[in-house]
């Protein structure tokens, strides 16, 4: 892999109305990630954290060639883990559950470049900087996602659907796991944002954009970002994760549809 330089902070809060922060964060370079746990103290925190510590393992021997590979072997690893976790509790306690969201961000080698290599399962996001715009990369696993792409509600219904916390993918699901993937060019990344739905359920995408545009160090932009949930009522547990690129040249052109045919054909259907 190129030698990329990184710049990166992480910040994290429990928010005003939650006892239990059931938010987990990896930052281990070139590996970062979020995770949003659901199901209650003992049940969400645990998977999140089961989430970081399998990409934990992951980034202490990566290799930035078989990116795609080694990210989808980490998520079955933790799916597997919350499943048995939950199978365990819920023998005692019938309807406890274990869940999670992820977001996932590693840098791999594909075809002699390097690039960002993206993965989500959930509504927890990946958002970049390019051009000076904030720009959503991950697609929520949602209904209320659902619901806007078939026309349903506008983006602004969405906001105050009464299912807008019901998401529609997870790990710790007995259906399984479908994460998605996305690949892009280091250069079409100015800055990377990756962050639990208890920061972009408080503060509107145009807040978050002035914030990572206005604040240069990532460490300052991730604690603005979660300090700004929590000031904006704070109902929920608010996690963000910033990263820049030192040294980036802008290179914003990619075939979006080429790169995930091809990263579809390495991971093989397997997940």
């Amino acid at each position: 892999m190129l030698d990329v330089d990184l710049h990166h902070g992480a910040s994290t809060d429990v928010g005003l109305v939650r006892k239990v922060n059931e938010d987990s964060y990896l930052v281990a370079p070139p590996v970062f990630v979020v995770a949003d746990g659901m199901g209650g103290h003992s049940g969400g925190d645990v998977a999140s954290q089961m989430v970081v510590e399998e990409f934990q393992r992951l980034a202490e021997s990566y290799d930035p060639r078989r990116g795609a590979e080694l990210v989808a072997d980490a998520f079955a690893r933790a799916q597997a883990r919350i499943v048995d976790y939950g199978d365990a509790h819920r023998a005692l306690h019938p309807g406890w559950h274990a869940g999670t969201t992820a977001v996932v961000a590693v840098l791999v080698v594909d075809d002699g470049a390097t690039k960002w290599l993206l993965a989500n399962l959930g509504d927890s996001r990946i958002y970049r900087i390019v051009e000076r715009r904030l720009e959503q990369v991950s697609v929520d696993h949602s209904v209320v996602q659902e619901l806007i792409d078939a026309g349903h509600i506008t983006a602004e219904e969405a906001a105050v659907h009464p299912e807008r916390h019901v998401i529609t993918r997870a790990l710790g699901s007995p259906e399984g796991i479908q994460p998605d993937f996305f690949l892009l060019p280091l250069g079409s990344v100015e800055r990377l944002l990756l962050c639990s739905d208890g920061v972009t359920g408080m503060i509107e995408d145009k807040e978050i954009e002035e914030i990572l545009e206005s604040v240069a160090d990532p460490r300052d932009a991730a604690d603005a970002l979660v300090r700004a949930a929590v000031a904006a009522g704070g109902r929920d547990n608010a996690t963000a994760v910033v990263v820049d690129v030192v040294g980036l040249v802008k290179d914003a052109t990619y075939d979006s549809r080429r790169q995930l045919e091809s990263l579809e054909s390495k991971l093989g259907g397997r997940l």
